[in-house]
């Protein structure tokens, strides 16, 4: 109900109105106020989150390069792989043919275009070949390895101190597929270690273990009690010790290395003398091949006389090693 105008009701009423009025407007921008520091604080939000997004996008870019380079790096591997040429096993000597086995410790070898008999070194078998005695136990089975192993394969020769023995016989180890089958001869049982005329030798230990292995196991020749012995083996009847192992003219060795060194092309020393025994001063250079050289030296007084001093500082009676 309006009061009349000038009286003080109209006046009171008149400062209501305006008080809330005012009371509105305040309302109006503290709300306004509010909506803005809203708007405020939403807009660093969004910025960050844009921030975020191009940090994930720009790591999922990164991560899918490192994969596509990884990817062509294995595919290049594998690539490499396939076109690369094998590794060549460690050399260990001048590469030969086996031309034939002819028991378990020899074998003859086309070496350089040349036939050779090699004598395996540091092994010794049981005898097939003795122009004498019967056959040895575990010889044929040492043989017969030695064809399975050996006979046309490719090999590698190693040498270890004198290369040829007094038959003229090459002395080596003998690496076939990248093993030593003169090792595996001792591991088989089929050997014992022997003929240690010159250490050191590279592989002595080696083979000391093979044989230790073999005999803890009797294996081959150890199973036979008594049978095996320092200087060779016990027949397989009586008590005739076979002395294979001995450096004596009379032993199994000497014997069977003879009748061996006879049976290839080897042989060939010849009953004349290319110089006279009491002639002039001979040396290595005289000769050329290290029989030729041998059969001098015999025929001189050898190996009781060196009148030419052929047989050098080391006294073993084998002379002109060097010469082929």
């Amino acid at each position: 109900m309006p009061f009349p105008a000038g009286s003080e009701q109209a006046e009171v009423q008149e400062q209501e109105t305006d008080k809330a009025e005012n009371n509105e407007l305040e309302a109006e921008k503290a709300a306004e106020k509010e909506i803005a520091n809203l708007e405020q604080k939403e807009k660093p939000t969004s910025e960050q989150d844009t921030a975020q997004n191009e940090e994930k996008e720009a790591s999922k870019e990164k991560q899918s390069v490192k994969q596509e380079n990884e990817s062509a790096a294995e595919e290049q591997e594998q690539s490499a792989k396939k076109t690369a040429t094998p590794q060549k096993q460690a050399d260990h000597g001048p590469d030969a043919q086996v031309t034939r086995v002819v028991d378990g410790d020899t074998v003859k070898i086309k070496l350089n275009g040349q036939e050779e008999t090699v004598r395996l070194l540091l092994v010794d078998t049981p005898e097939t070949k003795h122009p004498s005695k019967p056959v040895q136990p575990f010889g044929p089975e040492a043989s017969s390895f030695a064809k399975q192993e050996l006979a046309g394969k490719q090999i590698e020769v190693e040498y270890d101190g004198p290369k040829r023995d007094k038959y003229g016989r090459l002395l080596a180890y003998i690496w076939v597929d990248g093993k030593m089958f003169n090792q595996k001869l001792l591991e088989e049982g089929l050997a014992r270690l022997a003929y240690v005329y010159d250490p050191p030798y590279t592989h002595y230990q080696e083979y000391m273990k093979a044989q230790n292995k073999a005999k803890d196991k009797e294996k081959g020749i150890w199973s036979r009690d008594g049978y095996v012995r320092d200087d060779g083996f016990y027949y397989g009847r009586g008590t005739e010790k076979e002395s294979s192992g001995n450096n004596n003219s009379s032993s199994t060795e000497e014997k069977a290395s003879e009748n061996e060194a006879n049976e290839g092309e080897n042989s060939s020393s010849s009953n004349a003398l290319k110089y006279d025994p009491n002639g002039p001063d001979r040396d290595c250079g005289d000769f050329d091949t290290q029989q030729e050289a041998q059969d001098f030296f015999e025929a001189a007084g050898g190996p009781a006389k060196d009148p030419h001093r052929l047989d050098g500082r080391d006294g073993d009676r084998v002379v002109c090693e060097s010469l082929p």
